[in-house]
């Protein structure tokens, strides 16, 4: 039984390893600010978002941008965050629904 556990054990830590650095929800984004809904609120209202709506997905990056092709050398920059967004239809302005990544470029 020992045996089967750990057999399968480098493929779980592999499985978890990978998924830490991916976004299912579209191109990990790299954005100047990642605040909440009430700190942002007046940009919010400028794109025609409700406070409380932003507020329930999560938190909300600031002009965003989303990183090209890992290894050409245009990914984030030292003071920009990271992040996976659920809803990035804004133009870059604000994405909603951010959450920090992990990346490793």
């Amino acid at each position: 039984m020992f045996a089967r556990v750990f057999a399968l054990l480098p493929l779980a830590l592999l499985a978890s390893a990978t998924s830490t650095s991916q976004c299912n929800t579209g191109p990990i984004q790299c954005c100047n600010s990642v605040q909440s809904a009430q700190q942002v609120s007046s940009l919010l209202s400028s794109v025609g978002v409700l406070v409380a709506d932003a507020a329930a997905l999560g938190q909300v990056g600031v002009t965003c941008s989303p990183i090209t092709i890992i290894g050409t050398g245009s990914g984030c920059a030292a003071t920009q965050q990271p992040v996976c967004c659920t809803n990035n239809n804004f133009n870059g302005v604000v994405n909603l629904g951010c959450s920090p990544v992990n990346v490793v470029l």
